[in-house]
């Protein structure tokens, strides 16, 4: 399996899974231009997209997904919830209701040989959910935008080889920033956005003897920065019983103004 980030940060997010026989986006929170633009570095179009996944209908997440899917017609799978909100969202402009598939929250589905689970996470949108690709050969999940995690988040997120886990933001930088309290407060809580230390805490918990690759993503513009973000879950990972250098797991940041190298796993 194949997993690169096209984009991801609170001003947009997308990133591309492919299998031997599948290629999917995982929103399309950035410009199509952009999309396209990540693409073509691997020598991909949009036009090669077999299927689009939402993880909620923030714009970040959804930006694009009017204009790709009236161009392409690609089918587009996302909760009950989540439809509700891109429906509502008049910005995407017209949409066609027939390519939009509904799944739930706790939902086992394929596009060709990709086995995709979603897993229901805790964030102030309509229904949001995380997701885990499988092509029977190896694993990967993608799960930002939540503002806490339980044991039923760690058993979903375990076993993978390949991770793209939220670091949205220095706690400290957030409570001395410019926001305003209310926006603060809905950032720290329970349906808000993983701080680093929290994402450290998560990742640790989903080490694996197997794991190729763990990329750090949604940081925020404001209140993080990539060596911080890094930093902090490289201290909170270590005294593992797998590896005391993080480099053994392909510790990454993710950009949010440039696509990650492809990794293949």
């Amino acid at each position: 399996m194949k997993l690169m980030n096209i984009a991801s940060g609170s001003s947009g997010n997308c990133s591309f899974v492919a299998s031997s026989k599948t290629k999917i986006l995982v929103d399309s929170g950035i410009s199509m231009k952009k999309i396209e633009e990540g693409l073509n570095k691997e020598s991909l179009t949009i036009k090669d997209i077999d299927g689009i996944v939402v993880t909620h209908e923030h714009i970040d997440h959804v930006r694009s997904l009017g204009s790709i899917t009236r161009k392409y017609g690609i089918p587009v799978f996302l909760t009950k919830g989540t439809k509700k909100g891109v429906f509502s969202t008049s910005s995407l402009g017209k949409l066609d209701d027939s390519l939009f598939k509904v799944i739930s929250s706790e939902d086992s589905f394929t596009i060709n040989d990709l086995n995709i689970k979603t897993h229901a996470i805790s964030h102030d949108a309509f229904e949001p959910v995380c997701y885990s690709f499988d092509d029977g050969y190896s694993k990967a999940a993608i799960a930002t935008d939540m503002g806490t995690f339980d044991a039923d988040i760690i058993r979903f997120l375990s076993d993978m080889d390949s991770l793209l886990i939220e670091a949205n933001h220095d706690v400290r930088m957030l409570e001395v920033g410019p926001y305003p309290y209310n926006l603060k407060k809905r950032i720290l809580g329970d349906r808000g956005h993983l701080s680093n230390e929290s994402s450290g805490k998560l990742i640790k918990y989903l080490l694996n003897d197997h794991i190729k690759n763990i990329m750090l993503g949604h940081l925020s513009h404001e209140n993080n920065f990539i060596e911080l973000a890094y930093e902090t879950v490289k201290d909170e990972i270590k005294d593992n019983p797998f590896s005391d250098d993080v480099r053994d797991f392909n510790l990454t940041v993710a950009r949010r103004d440039m696509p990650t190298a492809m990794v293949e796993f």
